[in-house]
């Protein structure tokens, strides 16, 4: 049997009636809350009560002709399922090019008792000085003989909450209601100083020999929905446009695009490998870190944590967060278009099985937590195996599992999968698992 047959059939085990009528394995029944208020109505966290579900043939090109090789993938199919996530999903971000320009705003050469250096530069998107920009908090390794590969990341409140350091600026920017990270009226305070230090654990990014680069993501689009007039967005407006059209980019895509231009920057800084940079995200930043990486094939690696529903997550699985409930609760996260699929989701063309195959053949880790119901993590594993076909097409190992894995066991293959203890968050098992893997994908090539 092939493997395209065996992946096609573990996809239907895991969802059909069988799977039902048998109950949950031993894996499954750690993922099942306990609570029954867990979730509001019409939202399954039960995976016994999972009902077959059909899932788009990633190797089928829409005329219906099979994908046998690597050059029909790249030239057929792949774009396809590029134009699918580009108007009926993220949208389609901008095709014009900007100037950037920088300016290093602080330099200190022993960052982290001696053994980093901290930079923070501001990348501006035009002449204007008072026009959209994003600053880049960036920490090096001393102690590295050459440059060094990078973690790039965007951050949820500001570079000064990923440490306790009074020296890094303080963003000024519209900011989630966070009392106890020090968030007051969509401002930060002081008391917001190193409120995320635990999401970032600098010191031992710095230990295994990797840089770290980070940017608040509100620099780039505030997360509300403001019609689109505070971020980069207006930067590309056409004349008289005054919101992205249905099939163009939302706050994802605006992310995604701010990835792209601080790995622009990174491709010149002398002390960083262009040629080695992974990108993190978690949550929305997961689901931004993989259209990013979709998009740009120069991230030499892909990371999600926790990513979910339009993450890595399943669309066409009924368990946790829904196409409907993300569109209602973030309207601005994904393009118009997205959703005509609130209530009609078995007719979506594609799902994020498709989001990983893009991604191919670079390295992808996708990252679960027990506890996370709401971002499915079997369904984000069921990703990564129904993006197998494509990777091992294009003469890589793919995902070396066929079933979902016990919680803490890395799967170190192309397509990488780890379910970690625990509740929707960062941790630093998490980085551990990233930095392992990134030992093996992009350091030790």
């Amino acid at each position: 049997m092939s493997i395209f047959k065996i992946v096609l059939a573990a996809l239907c085990i895991c969802s059909g009636p069988s799977a039902t009528a048998q109950g949950p394995d031993k894996n499954d029944r750690a993922l099942i809350a306990t609570e029954k208020d867990d979730f509001p109505d019409g939202i399954n966290q039960d995976e016994s009560k999972v009902p077959p579900y059909p899932l788009p043939e990633v190797l089928v090109a829409a005329d219906g002709s099979k994908i046998t090789t690597a050059e029909s993938w790249k030239t057929k199919r792949r774009p396809e399922i590029m134009r699918l996530f580009e108007t009926q999903m993220y949208g389609k971000g901008p095709r014009e090019m900007v100037t950037l320009t920088t300016r290093v705003r602080s330099e200190n050469k022993k960052a982290l008792d001696g053994k980093a250096t901290r930079r923070e530069v501001t990348i501006m998107f035009t002449p204007d000085p008072g026009g959209p920009h994003m600053d880049l908090l960036i920490y090096t390794p001393n102690a590295a003989k050459g440059k060094s590969p990078a973690f790039l990341g965007l951050n949820f409140n500001g570079n000064h909450a990923v440490q306790p350091d009074p020296e890094i600026m303080m963003s000024l920017k519209w900011m989630r209601s966070d009392t106890k990270g020090g968030v007051v009226n969509n401002r930060a305070t002081e008391a917001s100083r190193g409120s995320e230090a635990s999401r970032w654990p600098v010191s031992m990014i710095i230990d295994r020999g990797y840089a770290l680069v980070t940017a608040y993501y509100g620099d780039l689009d505030p997360d509300y929905d403001d019609g689109f007039q505070n971020g980069v967005h207006p930067l590309f407006y056409k004349e008289g446009q005054t919101r992205p059209a249905a099939d163009e980019w939302g706050a994802i895509g605006a992310w995604a695009w701010g990835l792209s231009r601080a790995l622009d920057f990174l491709q010149d800084d002398p002390a960083i490998d262009g040629k080695r940079v992974a990108v993190m995200g978690h949550s929305r930043l997961g689901k931004t870190s993989l259209w990013a990486g979709a998009q740009d094939d120069r991230f030499a690696l892909v990371i999600s944590n926790d990513s979910g529903e339009g993450g890595a997550a399943l669309s066409h699985r009924w368990f946790g967060e829904t196409v409907k409930r993300i569109n209602t609760s973030f309207p601005h996260w994904f393009c118009d278009n997205f959703k005509q699929y609130n209530d009609r989701v078995f007719e979506m063309p594609f799902d994020q099985h498709m989001l990983i195959a893009l991604i191919a053949p670079r390295p992808v880790l996708v990252c679960s937590a027990t506890e996370d119901l709401w971002a499915d993590p079997k369904g984000e594993f069921l990703s990564c195996l129904g993006a197998d076909p494509v990777y091992r097409l294009l003469g890589t190992d793919g995902l070396a599992a066929l079933s979902m894995p016990p919680e803490s066991k890395l799967i170190r293959s192309t397509v990488g999968y780890h379910l970690r203890p625990g509740k929707h968050d960062v941790t630093d098992a998490d980085w551990k698992a990233y930095m392992d893997f990134a030992d093996i994908h992009i350091t030790k090539k």
